[in-house]
């Protein structure tokens, strides 16, 4: 009884977490297990947590189409964008923050928070400016119109720049009494001890290049070009009630960030705890 006055605090948070991960894994888990269903048995039987007779009939059907609705050339047309967009965010956004954190400059901090300020605005003001631009760019139906746009994400160039005011720049100094280039300062003394941020920074950029379904939709006219995410949504057309495809389909669009997750979650939960503990 005491061990539990004591520790009631951490029981109610531990109760309420445990909730919120109730309400968060339950449909995922309906969404894979009506995937592992038979579209006679959705029709027919109803709803039924569990499937009564297991089958991938669905994943192979749904991958077997390569003209209606070609999951796996739009699987691989988002791998090839996201893994693009996300190696080249985290060279620029590091570069950028590099420059703010540690080097001076004239109109360093006014440009910097003008460039926060830039934040107040909602992204879907910039999409008919944006459009134009890549139109004349010749980037419409084209990956680089999806890639190349979004490099320039304050929000990232903020996070590593506060990670990177906590290294002492005396490091920066003893490396330049030994003759080190900016450039040398960078890529072997900051980038290593930025790996935790630049991990954060990477798995936002995957997931938000990956999940993106507006932008992609505006750009891309060809099937066969589109990436996965606004792919989906011509699924309901090519499937329309069969529910147990269109489940398979959305599984198979959450299997890299799920994995990338899993794979890089001890370095997430590290660059978030180092970055919000660092002060700008």
């Amino acid at each position: 009884m005491k061990w539990i006055q004591k520790n009631i605090t951490k029981i109610i948070a531990f109760i309420f977490l445990m909730l919120i991960a109730f309400v968060w894994i339950i449909p995922l888990l309906w969404s894979i297990l009506t995937s592992l269903k038979s579209e006679v048995e959705m029709q027919t039987i109803g709803y039924k947590f569990l499937p009564i007779q297991w089958t991938l009939q669905n994943y192979i059907e749904v991958l077997a189409d390569t003209v209606s609705a070609p999951i796996a050339k739009w699987f691989l047309n988002s791998m090839v964008i996201s893994i693009s967009h996300t190696a080249l965010m985290v060279v620029v956004a590091s570069m950028a923050a590099y420059a703010y954190a540690r080097l001076e400059f004239k109109g360093k901090n006014i440009l910097f928070w003008f460039l926060m300020a830039t934040m107040m605005f909602p992204s879907i003001i910039n999409l008919i400016p944006l459009y134009k631009i890549v139109d004349i760019l010749g980037w419409v139906d084209n990956p680089l119109a999806v890639i190349v746009p979004g490099l320039g994400g304050v929000f990232n160039i903020y996070l590593i720049r506060q990670f990177l005011l906590g290294i002492p720049k005396e490091l920066d100094e003893a490396a330049r009494i030994d003759g080190a280039s900016e450039l040398q300062i960078y890529t072997r003394i900051i980038l290593p001890l930025a790996k935790p941020v630049l991990t954060v920074v990477a798995l936002f950029s995957f997931t938000g290049s990956w999940n993106d379904f507006l932008w992609p939709s505006i750009v891309f006219n060809s099937i066969d070009k589109m990436p996965l995410t606004p792919g989906l949504r011509l699924l309901q057309g090519v499937y329309d009630i069969e529910i147990a495809h269109l489940m398979a389909s959305a599984v198979i669009s959450i299997i890299p960030t799920f994995v990338l997750y899993l794979v890089a979650q001890k370095y997430f939960l590290e660059g978030l705890s180092a970055s919000s503990g660092v002060k700008g």
